[in-house]
């Protein structure tokens, strides 16, 4: 649907994404790992939640974080991943302004939502490796209840004036979104007028977040490893690598690819194609929901005999 007046009402704008920019032809086998892998993560995060909620065992600090970020793990992949496949699977990219925005909000929510995680369960491992004595003084479910709540208020505050500035914007003809999802940038750009308060909130704000998450955590682990190398049992100090090593995938496969698509997208120029741009795009939000229940549950005995439990008494029952 083509607009020809200057000033369109935002109502009645309807945009039509086109998946990724010349891979249409491939769409449909890019959907197949793409659908796997949605599958994957919403199996994988849904049973680690199950797993640490009726096992009493597992009601620990870690756990519980644990759960947080398997649940902001399947509501960030169910923002895109439905609507990419709609597009490759039946070419159905038309979507109205208002639920543009509402994707662009809860895209860019869930990943401030999940840095956040992240951090706590830095502090976490922080608090559990360098002062074992206090951990359950100091990680109450009180206190653990704050800082999930505190990751939500902060990612809605940082997150909910990407809303007011796009809708600030006047919005004239331009309605194909080169894309298979809505984020902030791509939305500002179809506008007629200036984008300089878009690029520079979109630019400073998220960036010093996250930024600010990534040196907290990057500070905690040389603190974490002094510790770990001082313990005198070398199970016990296994056992905290091990942790750690779960924690440093996770932060990896999360940070990465999402990272290098934000500076490729913004200082790339044309020498990353715009299809590469996207495809990452698809990637980081998908991959790391898929993989993070699988690390947890390869490298976490609790959770692996918990597994083991529940199996038995599953293959029992038939």
């Amino acid at each position: 649907m083509t607009m020809s007046s200057n000033h369109t009402n935002l109502r009645d704008i309807w945009y039509t994404m086109i998946g990724i920019p010349g891979l249409e032809e491939i769409h449909i086998w890019l959907s197949i790992p793409i659908c796997s892998m949605y599958i994957v993560a919403l199996i994988g995060n849904t049973l680690l939640i199950f797993l640490i909620f009726t096992e009493h065992s597992l009601h620990e600090p870690m756990y519980l974080f644990l759960s947080m970020l398997a649940l902001a793990d399947i509501i960030l992949s169910t923002v895109t991943t439905p609507k990419v496949l709609a597009i490759f699977w039946f070419h159905a990219g038309g979507i109205s302004f208002a639920g543009c925005v509402s994707q662009m909000f809860f895209l860019h929510f869930m990943f401030v939502t999940e840095s956040a995680i992240l951090l706590a369960m830095a502090f976490d491992r922080y608090i559990a490796i360098c002062f074992p004595l206090r951990y359950t003084t100091i990680l109450t479910p009180s206190v653990i209840c704050r800082m999930g709540i505190a990751s939500l208020t902060r990612s809605f505050f940082i997150c909910f004036p990407l809303v007011f500035l796009v809708y600030r914007l006047t919005y004239c003809g331009r309605n194909i979104i080169h894309h298979s999802y809505c984020e902030h940038m791509g939305i500002a750009r179809l506008a007629c007028d200036s984008i300089k308060v878009n690029i520079y909130y979109g630019m400073t704000v998220p960036l010093f977040s996250i930024g600010l998450d990534i040196m907290l955590i990057i500070i905690s682990y040389p603190l974490i490893l002094h510790t770990v190398f001082r313990i005198p049992s070398q199970n016990a100090r296994l056992k905290a690598l091990g942790t750690c090593g779960s924690h440093v995938c996770v932060i990896l496969l999360f940070y990465t690819p999402s990272l290098f698509t934000f500076f490729a997208h913004r200082f790339g120029g044309h020498s990353i194609p715009r299809h590469m741009h996207i495809l990452f795009a698809n990637l980081y939000v998908v991959v790391p929901p898929t993989l993070n229940p699988i690390i947890y549950g390869v490298k976490t005995k609790q959770i692996q005999d918990r597994f083991s439990q529940m199996f038995s008494f599953t293959k029992a029952c038939f």
